[in-house]
């Protein structure tokens, strides 16, 4: 009789915890479908969303630097193969299903405008009087009407658990009595969320899934290190204005210890792995306490929870509200950056204008019908047909439409 071996668990082998989403007990999907033989639904989900239009699309989007600046800088794309990651890591040390938790990671930033929060900002400013623009409004949109590539319905058809956790990026929409949370506080819930929760309720007044936040904490772990490592490259700012964070100073120090007189390319990405590993390993730490005090008994009780059981402790609550404060100045208002962003807003005003007077100047498949619609009906989807670019083509556009398009190197 041949020997029979044990093993002990390795770092990388799946469980799930009690408190975990699970396939089996899906809510479903908007219009029903046969199930899948080989994947589970939130597998279905996340393949769906990296075969869309507009998950390639993310490539040729902004996320700090427009795609001139240099081939090393990050894209919306990058940055959401690197939250993906971070989920994945965090879901599985937690006991999380890691598909639902890789499937929000990826889909979380698809309805953002080219770029980035520059092109949302000029967008949300052109629709002011037709609802506004918001981008985790505009994801929704998208996986639940805009992409055509299914016979039997419009969008991606998601199951409830990822449509739940990317409208619930940032937290709960709705209060206990009801009234918008402070995101929402000044314009209200977005219309398009409205319009899915009439067919669908996504539950807008809790928490989301466990999942859905461990996916919403590797979105800022991202954001931090790559935007240090994306500043320091382009010369915004240099490792030793970093000393000026008492946590960065630690672990600069302890990369001066460990590797005294190190090349500054070499250092910067020994921060940027400090950076990570030292916040992945506080918010597993952290959700773990939460977890045990809660003692949730099942996906459920984690949404009804009063605070989020995915968090940061205090000291790195700290920490992450000091590196966005010195970003801020230092990176995404550097007078060099602001300079493009002035620019690329114009790009944005610019074709909104044009389109909102001309209808007729979008493709067909845009174009047509459009002056038919009511003034609401219409902007919508000017604004849906100009989130949707890439940077690439915004340019592209404004140099059909205009004699002069701004440069922005």
């Amino acid at each position: 009789m041949p020997h029979q071996q044990s093993f002990e668990p390795e770092p990388g082998d799946r469980w799930r915890a009690i408190y975990a989403c699970r396939s089996s007990l899906s809510r479903g999907r908007l219009v029903d479908e046969p199930s899948s033989p080989t994947r589970s639904q939130f597998q279905r989900d996340r393949d769906r969303i990296i075969h869309s239009t507009a998950f390639r699309r993310l490539k040729h989007k902004t996320q700090v630097f427009v795609s001139h600046e240099g081939d090393h800088y990050r894209t919306r794309l990058t940055h959401t193969i690197e939250v993906a990651q971070i989920a994945r890591a965090l879901a599985r040390a937690l006991g999380l299903d890691e598909d639902l938790a890789e499937a929000l990671a990826l889909a979380h930033d698809l309805g953002h405008t080219p770029f980035g929060h520059t092109g949302e900002d000029a967008l949300d400013e052109c629709m002011k009087d037709f609802g506004g623009f918001d981008h985790n409004a505009q994801t929704l949109r998208i996986v639940t009407r805009l992409e055509h590539r299914y016979a039997g319905f419009d969008g991606l058809n998601l199951s409830w658990e990822t449509l739940e956790g990317l409208v619930k990026h940032n937290g709960p929409l709705l209060d206990g009595d009801g009234q918008p949370t402070a995101r929402y506080a000044d314009t209200g819930i977005p219309a398009a969320i409205l319009e899915y929760q009439a067919q669908q309720d996504l539950w807008l007044d809790s928490h989301a899934s466990a999942e859905a936040q461990a996916a919403a904490l590797a979105d800022d772990i991202a954001y931090n290190a790559h935007d240090l490592d994306d500043g320091l490259r382009a010369g915004l700012f240099e490792l030793t204005d970093l000393r000026k964070l008492p946590f960065l100073a630690e672990l600069l120090d302890e990369i001066d210890r460990l590797h005294p007189g190190l090349a500054k390319p070499r250092a910067t990405n020994e921060l940027v792995r400090r950076v990570i590993t030292r916040f992945v390993e506080d918010v597993i730490g952290e959700s773990q306490a939460r977890i045990a005090a809660l003692q949730p008994q099942d996906a459920d009780a984690v949404r009804r929870a009063v605070a989020p059981v995915i968090a940061f402790s205090g000291a790195i609550t700290t920490a992450d509200s000091e590196i966005k404060a010195f970003l801020y100045p230092n990176m995404y208002r550097h007078p060099r950056i602001a300079e493009i962003r002035r620019r690329a807003a114009d790009v944005v005003r610019d074709l909104f204008s044009r389109f909102l007077a001309e209808p007729g100047a979008m493709p067909a498949e845009w174009g047509e019908g459009c002056e038919a619609l009511d003034p609401q009906r219409q902007a919508r989807r000017i604004s849906d047909y100009i989130a949707g670019m890439t940077d690439w083509y915004a340019l592209d556009e404004h140099r059909r439409l205009f004699d002069a398009t701004p440069s922005l190197r």
